[in-house]
């Protein structure tokens, strides 16, 4: 290693969601972006949490991974594909189990890290990790995270406190909108490895977007509620018609705490289809990200509540292809160009009218989306400041 090269453990969940493509990449990025500064780049995951098979098992209902085989074999080919077969461990927390880096390699990282970056606080236990000189978490859930730490819940303080320094995707955190935890929130972004998405694939004219219509129950906080997405969603509901001709898909999931209205969103006109048929892979998931024309979504009801800032990874890499968005604001727009390239709404008007203005001028919108991902999330630029900041606070 040189002279300014560190050594740099990342966390993740990817081999917890073996056909999510778009998990599988937002953790890529960071091992990607750190190796080509010339860092010495190790992932690994110890989150406790069981892996998931996505068939339901034989039972149909059981979503459990009894053999984790199918999900180390994902994680170990997505590390492959980019040259760090040799630089993983996952812990299968049933038996419990490691895999991966041998149990003196892995203990031998441990020693020598100089770094360790948990990335949407993935560790169960990071003080059985403070033998590395710096901790560092990576707040990817703004305003709920906040929510949770406010309202006393012991486990997750205790996992939080673990770390240094505190980095958070709400790049406008305010005591107005969200509790004050006592942490220092120092504004991050995710990063792309823009060498990795290609403006110039073709794509099909639909705008598109991924999702849940829920990912975990609400959270509330002072009298104030904070909602998933279906919230959001429901003010666009009529949103298709209103558009037409213009095409919007949506890549759903299944509603944690609620079923997903996957009728009455058909009658409405969207346009739906399965995350884990077009999308479950890398791969797949970078098709489906350039064959579009653009993205449009909502936020998580909390991240509009909260108004921190929060700017998806999804759309970061819809940037990256040269994609223009249409996203409903979060307070994004306080730290990032608007505009042009994104385009951000609050009601069904400003949604439409944002729709009709990329149809009406994409080729300047598409290169400005490339522009603002080349400027404000290249990995290079966001994950230097990062490490900068993370040793020198």
């Amino acid at each position: 290693m040189g002279v300014s090269s560190l050594r740099i453990i990342v966390t993740g969940l990817i081999g917890q969601h073996p056909r999510l493509g778009g998990v599988t990449w937002f953790h890529i990025q960071y091992m990607l972006g750190l190796a080509r500064l010339g860092h010495d780049v190790y992932y690994l995951e110890d989150s406790g949490e069981w892996p998931y098979v996505l068939d339901g098992g034989p039972s149909g209902d059981d979503w459990v991974a009894r053999d984790p085989a199918p999900n180390v074999e994902y994680l170990a080919a997505a590390m492959s594909r980019f040259g760090m077969e040799n630089k993983w461990a996952y812990r299968y927390p049933l038996e419990p189990r490691w895999f991966g880096l041998s149990e003196r390699k892995r203990q031998a990282l441990i020693e020598s890290a100089d770094i360790l970056i948990n990335v949407s606080g993935t560790l169960e236990h990071p003080e059985k990790y403070r033998r590395v000189p710096r901790l560092v978490f990576i707040d990817t859930d703004p305003v709920f995270t906040q929510v949770k730490l406010a309202g006393g819940d012991a486990d997750f303080c205790r996992q939080v406190n673990a770390h240094d320094i505190h980095f958070s995707f709400g790049e406008c955190l305010s005591p107005e909108n969200v509790p004050d935890t006592g942490h220092c929130w120092r504004p991050t972004r995710t990063p792309v490895e823009l060498s990795e998405w290609h403006p110039s694939a073709p794509q099909r004219g639909a705008f598109t977007t991924i999702m849940n219509w829920t990912s975990y129950e609400p959270e509330s906080y002072g009298g104030r509620n904070y909602g998933q997405k279906d919230v959001e969603f429901r003010k666009f509901m009529d949103l298709p018609r209103r558009v037409a001709p213009i095409v919007l898909e949506v890549a759903m999931g299944m509603g944690v705490n609620e079923p997903t209205p996957y009728d009455l969103l058909r009658e409405k006109g969207w346009r739906l289809v399965d995350p884990l048929r077009v999308c479950p892979d890398l791969e797949s998931l970078r098709t489906y990200t350039e064959s579009s024309r653009g993205e449009w979504s909502v936020a998580k009801n909390g991240y509009v509540v909260g108004r921190s800032g929060w700017f998806s990874e999804r759309s970061a890499r819809y940037l990256a292809a040269g994609r223009p968005v249409v996203l409903q604001d979060t307070g994004f727009s306080k730290t990032l160009p608007v505009g042009e390239g994104i385009l951000p709404f609050t009601n069904m008007e400003e949604s439409v009218a944002a729709i009709q203005a990329v149809q009406s001028d994409y080729v300047r919108h598409s290169r400005a989306a490339r522009a603002i991902a080349e400027e404000y999330f290249d990995s290079r630029k966001v994950l230097s400041q990062l490490i900068e900041r993370a040793q020198t606070s």
